[in-house]
């Protein structure tokens, strides 16, 4: 047993730049693990730095790499003010008016409930469906506090991702060169490892976030098409939603599918707008998959599905709602890791 032991360990960790890849993600894993909720803006920061990189490379091929932060910087800007004075307005009052409606929908879907007893006495009883009522009840009310006292606390964090995100966005942008610089110092002479694995990651990965973005905005604005076109109540929120789902591969997708489901259950019944509608949503979802993903990913992520939704669960576990938000990129770092990890099977075997 330790003959094998040792010979797994002088295989796959004698090389000096693997110690050094090992105390890197060590490090970087404790660092977010305990310190994750203190560095979010910093992070998001990073991560939209990164995103708009791309168009200030292209820019850079033609002026200064300042006027290029600045031409993309001042974008992002307008976009944002777009994001604060007209869409999360819209988006807080179609909120607004759904949290009123939710009363009736539940008295409705009590009502419903309720028929089922004297239908299907011989499968459902009354005293069964008085439970499932008193449980959901308490469930929704749970969940309307929690809504109300997210919203009251989420006050200092929405100044401090609109004015400081911002600010070190542009530093992280303009003086991307410097900060590279002064953090490789710390790193030993001697680190292809490193380089190599940040070059497998950084086409995939900057691939993958900019297509991500590009699949949000399609997804929902033609989400927003369908639901207008069958007068859908709450328009712009399911249509948000939806285009937001896409973050989380196939459980994100099946999960928006309710909210759907109900607002147009409880607006129409199961009449013929309602199976249209659940009709033309199911497109939606199967061009997504099956159309736009291949297009948009064929060269970012090469990754089995059971890979993707391991990694949810595992990244998700340990950071939230951030690791599921980044679960495929740090599945893809894990790939890119496995795939530059040195080994020495030669010299293992001859020992």
């Amino acid at each position: 047993m330790l003959d094998f032991v040792s010979a797994w360990y002088k295989r796959y960790f004698t090389d000096p730049q693997a110690a050094l890849l090992v105390v890197l993600l060590l490090v970087s894993t404790l660092i977010i693990y305990f310190m994750g909720s203190m560095l979010t803006p910093l992070l998001a920061a990073i991560v939209i730095a990164y995103l708009l990189e791309g168009p200030v490379s292209t820019l850079e091929q033609r002026v200064s790499r300042l006027i290029a932060v600045i031409a993309v910087f001042s974008l992002f800007l307008l976009f944002m003010v777009f994001l604060l004075l007209f869409l999360l307005p819209l988006l807080s009052r179609q909120a607004s008016q759904f949290f009123q409606e939710v009363p009736n929908m539940i008295n409705r879907g009590q009502e419903l409930l309720m028929r089922l007893p004297k239908e299907y006495p011989e499968i459902v009883s009354e005293n069964s469906i008085k439970d499932i009522i008193l449980s959901l009840s308490g469930d929704i009310s749970n969940v309307g506090q929690s809504v109300l006292s997210v919203s009251f606390a989420s006050i200092p964090l929405i100044v401090i991702y609109v004015v400081l995100v911002p600010l070190m966005i542009f530093f992280f942008m303009k003086d991307k060169v410097m900060i590279l610089e002064w953090m490789s110092r710390f790193l030993p002479a001697d680190r292809q490892l490193v380089i190599h694995l940040w070059e497998e990651m950084d086409a995939q990965i900057g691939n993958y976030i900019r297509g991500k973005v590009y699949e949000i905005i399609i997804v929902g604005a033609a989400a927003y098409i369908v639901f207008k076109l069958f007068g859908l109540n709450y328009a712009s929120l399911l249509a948000i939603v939806v285009g937001l789902s896409v973050l989380i591969p196939y459980i994100g997708a099946a999960t928006v599918t309710i909210p759907v489901a109900l607002v147009g259950f409880f607006q129409w019944g199961l009449g013929s707008d309602f199976t249209g509608l659940m009709i033309a949503y199911f497109v939606l979802q199967f061009l997504d998959g099956n159309v736009l993903v291949p297009i948009l990913f064929s060269d970012a992520v090469n990754i089995h599905a059971v890979a993707i939704i391991a990694a949810i669960l595992v990244f998700g576990g340990l950071w939230g709602f951030w690791g599921v938000f980044f679960a495929i990129p740090l599945a893809t770092l894990v790939k890119a890791l496995i795939n530059v990890w040195p080994t020495h099977g030669d010299e293992a075997v001859e020992s």
